[in-house]
């Protein structure tokens, strides 16, 4: 990878001043200057066309070409990641926040399908194994989640974040498993890869992610996300909570296919607990 961007930054020091004078007219606006031509991005820096092709070499790129398409690989990123947005003050800011989760529950419960929650539900309680898969940032931690939400239902699941593990796990399932991939991006290829395996073999496959993506393609239940990044980065994404509220409405559903059943799980689960911590409020979670 060729961070362009880094190095104009990085560097910029270092230059000398009609060197400095390119890297500043290509970092007040990176998108436009992927896009000008050798002429018009010397016009902007004010230098010799030349002194750009110069530049592009210094830059370790073997023509002015070649600088465009790194910038543009740059840009691709977003602007809310090259230009400085702003923050609200604290108060407002935290009611952003708020309003912000609040926004995603609501659109994304809109787009839950109850037939296709009640059919992955009853595919999950009947499984003969159940393998959840996840990897990098929250994806990995949601795999856990659910893997703990079902294992309270007494349900055979297991979490997944390793991409060769996932390979390994795949070529060893069979007709009648079932195998749940999480994804906010639904673009992952390791993931893609291991579910192919376990379609191969006869698993049946769900997913929770995003819909149109290649995740979601292969999948035959669908929980999909509907998610809106905000241009203020700094503020962690609110699409975690669209995979949580995904999670507690599947594993609801599941718990009230046997609600005796499961509610006599809970039940001794909340009496090791409060037998483990000495006692305990009757409201205290299932967990710690």
């Amino acid at each position: 990878m060729h961070d362009l961007v880094y190095q104009l930054r990085q560097r910029r020091d270092g230059f000398s001043p009609v060197e400095r004078r390119i890297a500043d007219a290509i970092l007040a606006d990176i998108p436009a200057a992927a896009q000008s031509g050798v002429g018009e991005l010397a016009a902007r820096a004010g230098v010799s066309v030349a002194a750009v092709s110069r530049f592009a070499k210094a830059l370790g790129c073997a023509h002015v070409r070649e600088l465009r398409a790194g910038l543009a690989e740059a840009g691709a990123v977003g602007r809310r990641f090259l230009d400085d947005a702003g923050a609200p003050p604290l108060p407002a800011l935290h009611t952003q926040i708020a309003d912000d989760i609040d926004g995603v529950l609501r659109r994304n419960l809109a787009g839950f399908s109850e037939p296709v929650v009640r059919a992955l539900a009853e595919a999950l309680a009947s499984a003969r194994r159940i393998h959840v898969l996840g990897m990098g940032g929250s994806s990995a931690v949601f795999a856990q989640e659910l893997q703990h939400r079902l294992t309270r239902l007494g349900l055979p699941a297991a979490a997944c974040s390793d991409a060769v593990a996932m390979r390994m796990l795949a070529a060893t399932l069979e007709p009648g498993d079932v195998v749940l991939a999480l994804s906010v991006s639904g673009l992952n290829p390791e993931l893609r890869e291991a579910l192919e395996i376990a379609r191969g073999y006869g698993a049946r496959v769900g997913a929770i992610t995003r819909t149109g993506t290649p995740l979601a393609a292969q999948a035959g239940w669908l929980l999909p996300l509907a998610l809106e990044e905000t241009d203020f980065v700094f503020k962690p994404s609110a699409s975690r909570y669209a995979v949580l509220l995904a999670i507690d409405v599947l594993a609801t559903t599941v718990a009230l296919l046997d609600p005796a059943g499961n509610r006599e799980r809970l039940r001794r689960i909340k009496l090791a607990l409060d037998t483990w911590r000495g006692g305990g409020d009757e409201r205290l979670p299932l967990g710690d």
